[in-house]
C-alpha cells in the first residue's frame, strides 16, 4: 500500500471528505464530520485509525508495525506503519473497522443524511 491506494481507499467510502485541519502535511479523512483516519504525508507512511479499545491492545500485541495512536487517544487509536509486512487487505479491513465505528456512532439524523448520500 502507498499513499495514493491509501488515499483512494478512503474516499471511496460514502460520505467520506478529506482535509487538511492541523497543518500542510496531516491527511484527514471523516465520515459526516467525524475523522476515523489520519496520515502525514511527509514521512514514512503510517495511518492512523479508530479502534474498539480491547481489539487495538491485541492488535498491538500481534503486530510490532501497529503502535499506539500517535497524538491521539491512546485508547481508541491505533497508528499503523506501512512497511509492507501487514498485507494490504489487512490494513482495508482496519480502515472499514474504524468507519464503521464512526458510522454507527453518528446520530440518527446523520445516519439518515449518510444514507442519502
Amino acid at each position: 500500500m502507498n499513499i495514493e491506494t491509501l488515499r483512494e481507499y478512503c474516499v471511496s467510502k460514502k460520505g467520506v471528505t478529506e482535509s487538511f485541519p492541523f497543518d500542510k502535511v496531516t491527511l484527514v479523512f471523516k465520515v459526516m464530520g467525524k475523522m476515523f483516519a489520519l496520515t502525514g504525508l511527509n514521512e514514512e507512511l503510517r495511518v492512523s485509525l479508530k479502534c474498539d479499545p480491547e481489539k487495538a491492545i491485541e492488535l498491538r500485541q500481534e503486530y510490532e508495525t501497529v503502535i499506539p495512536g500517535f497524538h491521539l487517544s491512546k485508547i481508541h487509536w491505533n497508528t499503523i506503519i506501512i512497511d509492507g509486512t501487514i498485507p494490504t487487505q489487512q490494513i482495508e479491513t482496519w480502515i472499514d473497522d474504524s468507519y464503521n465505528l464512526i458510522v454507527n456512532s453518528l446520530t440518527k439524523k446523520l445516519r439518515a443524511e449518510l444514507d442519502e448520500l
